[in-house]
This record gives structure tokens, C-alpha cells and sequence, in this order.
């Protein structure tokens, strides 16, 4: 017997014999007023009794003395039954479980319907009841104890890995990412050893066109620096500009700083981060938040680690544009646009994994599609693209399908050449307004970083001006009113 047990015990024992003495008591006062023979002192003179309690009298005095004592005996069980179901549920609360118990059913003692057989149930159920409290109790005990092992259970290095290989091309990539868990496993290695470790920066640069699976490997990333122990929780916290920069004085410190409260832990995904040093027209926060930045990542360095992203040559131009920055990012990984081939089978695989099948001639039209369109991979996206072209397929083939009487699960599984047709129509309208609103931006946002960089590096004008001749309007008084109104307005 454990201490619950021991403790539940206890506890039942004290509350019978307090139950008993009570139910006694009351049993007495009960029975005092109804026990029969008791004489009535001055019968005429008291008021007829009431005839509920004249007729319980009638019954009394048709008992033998003895029923008292058996009545209150099988109050006692079924009072302790229930003390004991109660007292058990109390118990598995207070001990972190959480049983089924079931109650006995009561019965009404000298009730019509009780009979002597479940009397005899009555008798036997507080120890079935409480057996069977008992299994269920273990039973959930032994399931709670099962998820939260299995919610504490942590990711194995190798299935992160394993599942990092499944994807789709990015050997690069996969290649840098073994690499760097290799270096970090030697690092902890020769620290556990005593021996000279140098300081390794595990923030990282990512640059690539859209749609290359930064994100996703970013994503990777953070689960893996938790597996080594690096980071406590392995959450990633996606951003960008507007996640970090405030409208007004004083505000962007305090933004940036509850993005990196949430990233604790975790990884924080700097998106387009470029956007955060390049100087637009009037006041601009964005350095103050890159200051705050780098501040939180010094002060939480041993747990928070930050991967910014975007285009290449804009990459480079943010990192080398504050040496904080470049002491801290000295890990770049670049991103390789897909391949035909590697963004055929990503369709391919979109298709196996919602339960459809592409006819050969639509295998044609997609392969033909995604040939045309990925002339520009910024505008096409990529696998971005790819996944685009998949869903508007879907869109397609359920107009398509709605229309006819009967519908098979064949039908519901193909997707036809027509499919990807008229999903093609509507992908290249929609990448025609993408392509021009990213054409735009990143014009005004290179004009803008140039705009900047020159008027910092410009030097004063000189005034290569000639001497004027003797004899012109600047001689005369209304040239020399002239001369100093335009004096004047330089100066002001």
C-alpha cells in the first residue's frame, strides 16, 4: 500500500466514525419520537397528531426493536460507499488523476422496490466499486503519464535530417546545413574536453530569389539548433519591416523588442531585411531598429538566433551597411532557383499528397506552362509558383466538376488538360499585376538606397560663375537691387 492509499485510508476511517456517532444520534431522536409504547401523558388534552405521524407510529409499533440497528447498518454502507467514491476522487485530484468513478445506486431502505437481492448489491459494492476505481485510476494514470512523455519526447537529430533530405533539390543547401551541424557537434565536444573553443556565430544570412524555401529551412534550422541544445523551445518567429518599425519617436525599440521577447528562444525570420537600412523621404526608424537588434541578440546570445533573407545583391548591401551586422552575419547560404525538372516533381508530389492523378496530357500542359512563365523566377516564384498553378488547378477542376450529374471518385482524383488550361489563364493575369507591382517596388526601393548613398558621398557645388563686364545691368542700381534680392533668397 503507497501513501495515497495509506492516506485515503485513514481518512475513511475517521470520517465512519464521526458518520456513525452522527447517524446515530439522529437515529435515536428519530426513533425516540417513534419507538412503540410510549405513553402519552394528557392524550385529551394534546391536539390529534399529524396522520403522516400517526400512520409512521402504526408502522413502528408492527417492528420488532431490532430493525433500528439494521436500518442504521445499511445507512452506514451505502453512506460509506459514497464517502469512499468521493474521497477516491478527491484523492486522484489532489495526486494529478483523473478516474471514471462510478457511483453505486442508491436505495431507499423499507422501500417498495428493494428487495433482498439488492440489498445484497449494496453490500458488495463498495469493494467492487472501489477495485474497480482502482484499475481505472491506474489506467489513467498510465495515459497521462504516456502523453506527457510523449509531449516531452524530443525530435532525434537524424529524423530533422532525414526529413531535410526528402525535400525537393536544394543540395546546396543540405550540404551547408551538414556541414554546419558538424561544426557545432565538435564544438560542444571540445568544450565538454577542457579544450579552446573558438566564439562561432550561428546567425546566418539566407539570399535567394522568392519562393527557394528559405522559410522552410529557416524553419529546419530552428529545429535543429534545439536538438543540439542550443536553443530551449526551437520556435521560429516570422517578420519583416512592419513587424519592427514604428510610425512614430520613440516606438520602434519597444516593437522590435516584443518580436524578440516572442523569438526567445527560437529562431527570429527576418523577411526582405534590407528594407530596414535603406533611407526613404523624411524621418525613418528603420536603423533604430537594426541598433535595437543587435543589442537584443548580444544580451540573449545564448538563446536566440536570427536568419535574415532576401535578394542577393540587396543582401549584401544591408549586411556591409553597419559593422554590427557584419560582425554578427557571417554565415551566408544562397539559394539556387529550381530546376524544370525539380519543379515538375514538386507538382508531382502536391498531387500525390492531396489524392489526385494528372493525365499525361496535363503533365504536358503543366511542364509547358511552368516552362513559359519561369523565364523571370522572381515574378514566377519558383516553387511559389508552382504551388499557385496547383491550387488554381484545384479551383478549376471543381468548376469543372460541379456542373456534371455524376460524380465519381475517379473523377474527383483526375485533374484533365483542361484543368491546367484554364488554371493557366488566371495565373498569368495574376502574375502580370504581381510582376508589375514588383517591378515597381524594387525600382523605387533601388532609387531610393542610390538616391541616399549619393547625396551622403556629394560634395558642395563650387560657383563656377564668370565675372560679369563693366557696364551691364549688375552695374546699374536696379542690377544691384537685383543682385541682393537674389542674395537675400540664397541665404534664406
Amino acid at each position: 500500500m503507497d501513501e495515497k492509499d495509506r492516506l485515503l485510508e485513514s481518512s475513511l476511517e475517521k470520517l465512519r466514525e464521526i458518520t456513525t456517532r452522527n447517524l446515530r444520534r439522529v437515529g435515536d431522536d428519530i426513533w425516540g419520537i417513534l419507538k412503540p409504547g410510549d405513553k402519552q401523558e394528557n392524550d385529551t388534552k394534546k391536539p390529534a397528531p399529524d396522520p403522516y405521524i400517526a400512520e409512521m407510529r402504526e408502522r413502528a409499533r408492527q417492528l420488532s426493536g431490532d430493525y433500528r440497528d439494521e436500518t442504521l447498518e445499511k445507512q452506514l454502507e451505502t453512506l460509506e460507499a459514497l464517502s469512499r467514491n468521493q474521497a477516491k476522487v478527491t484523492s486522484d485530484l489532489l495526486w494529478d488523476s483523473f478516474p471514471l468513478i462510478e457511483i453505486p445506486e442508491l436505495k431507499v431502505p423499507g422501500s417498495k422496490s428493494e428487495t433482498a437481492e439488492p440489498e445484497k448489491k449494496i453490500e458488495q459494492k463498495p469493494a467492487e466499486s472501489a477495485g474497480k476505481a482502482e484499475t481505472e485510476s491506474e489506467a489513467s494514470k498510465e495515459a497521462v503519464k504516456q502523453e506527457e512523455a510523449k509531449e516531452e519526447e524530443p525530435e532525434k537529430l537524424e529524423d530533422i535530417l532525414k526529413e531535410l533530405h526528402e525535400y525537393i533539390g536544394l543540395d546546396k543547401i543540405k550540404t551547408e546545413v551538414e556541414n554546419l551541424v558538424n561544426m557545432v557537434k565538435v564544438h560542444e565536444m571540445r568544450k565538454a574536453h577542457g579544450l579552446p573553443v573558438v566564439d562561432m556565430s550561428l546567425h546566418m544570412v539566407f539570399s535567394g530569389n522568392p519562393g527557394t524555401g528559405k522559410t522552410m529551412i529557416a524553419r529546419v534550422m530552428a529545429r535543429i539548433y534545439k536538438c543540439l541544445g542550443i536553443l530551449s523551445k526551437g520556435q521560429l518567429v516570422e517578420v519583416d519591416r512592419s513587424g519592427l518599425v514604428a510610425g512614430y519617436v520613440g516606438q520602434t525599440a519597444g516593437k522590435t523588442m516584443e518580436v524578440v521577447q516572442k523569438a526567445l528562444g527560437g529562431v527570429l525570420f527576418i523577411d526582405e531585411a534590407y528594407a530596414l537600412t535603406y533611407h526613404k523621404e523624411g524621418t525613418d526608424f528603420g536603423q533604430e531598429a537594426v541598433d535595437t537588434l543587435l543589442k537584443a541578440m548580444e544580451d540573449h546570445r545564448d538563446d536566440l538566433v536570427v536568419i535574415v533573407a532576401g535578394y542577393d545583391g540587396l543582401m549584401d548591401e544591408f549586411i556591409s551597411s553597419n559593422p554590427g551586422l557584419e560582425s554578427r552575419f557571417n554565415r551566408f547560404l544562397h539559394f539556387d532557383d529550381y530546376t524544370m525538372e525539380e519543379m515538375l516533381a514538386i507538382f508531382n508530389m502536391r498531387c500525390r499528397q492531396g489524392g489526385y492523378v494528372l493525365d499525361e496530357d496535363a503533365t504536358d500542359e503543366v511542364e509547358a506552362f511552368i516552362t513559359k512563365q519561369n523565364i523571370d523566377p522572381i515574378i514566377f516564384g519558383n516553387a511559389r509558383g508552382v504551388r499557385n498553378l496547383f491550387e488554381q488547378v484545384l479551383i478549376a477542376q471543381a468548376n469543372r466538376l460541379v456542373k456534371e450529374e455524376e460524380i465519381t471518385k475517379e473523377k474527383l482524383m483526375q485533374l484533365t488538360a483542361e484543368d491546367v488550361t484554364k488554371a493557366s489563364e488566371v495565373a498569368v493575369e495574376k502574375q502580370k499585376a504581381e510582376e508589375k507591382n514588383a517591378d515597381e517596388a524594387l525600382m523605387e526601393l533601388l532609387r531610393q538606397m542610390k538616391s541616399s548613398t549619393e547625396n551622403k558621398d556629394e560634395p558642395a557645388e563650387e560657383n563656377d560663375e564668370e565675372p560679369k563686364e563693366e557696364g551691364t545691368a549688375e552695374n546699374t542700381e536696379e542690377g544691384v537691387e537685383q543682385e541682393s534680392e537674389t542674395e537675400k533668397g540664397a541665404e534664406e
